[in-house]
């Protein structure tokens, strides 16, 4: 790899770092071709992406980043996976990790916050910005419609009351 090469590198990995939701950090010794393949094919699936990358060449691109403290995960045989979504690259990581005893989490970063391996495992806990988003407008919408039964509930009780009036008016 060309000095050339190496500056684009450190510009994609430096775009990574600034851009993404959450980062994470974990060692892939071991993992066969298609054991990286399938990791690939989940974080597409999950709305993340994996990277591989020289440590050096990542550490300089930290460097001047919130989350530069980040580089101490950098040590071995690292892949990182990312995601604009702060939950989706950890929820990929922890599945892929449950399924694949040699892939370990390291840890990660979230925006300015570096994360240890519990944090990633507590944030891959957390609901996505789409079941979030979902949980929000359920929320909103709950109220209007509880609104609109209160605003129908008189005139429906008041027309059983007639019914009922009107029942016993017959029966007398």
């Amino acid at each position: 790899m060309d000095r050339a090469q190496k500056e684009k590198v450190v510009e994609e990995l430096g775009q990574i770092f600034e851009s993404s939701g959450v980062v994470v950090v974990a060692h892939y010794t071991g993992l066969t071709v298609a054991e990286m393949q399938d990791l690939r094919g989940r974080a597409r699936e999950g709305g993340a992406a994996v990277r591989v990358a020289k440590n050096r060449l990542a550490k300089i691109a930290l460097e001047g980043k919130p989350c530069a403290s980040m580089a101490k995960y950098l040590e071995g045989m690292t892949v990182l996976t990312y995601s604009e979504d702060p939950v989706a690259a950890a929820k990929v990581v922890e599945d892929f990790a449950k399924d694949n005893k040699k892939f370990e989490i390291l840890g990660g970063a979230m925006g300015g916050e570096v994360l240890n391996r519990a944090g990633v495992e507590a944030v891959s806990k957390l609901p996505s910005r789409e079941e979030m988003l979902a949980q929000i407008a359920g929320m909103i919408g709950a109220p209007a419609s509880n609104i609109a039964g209160a605003i129908g509930a008189p005139a429906s009780n008041i027309a059983s009351i007639l019914s009922t009036i009107e029942d016993r008016a017959e029966a007398a």
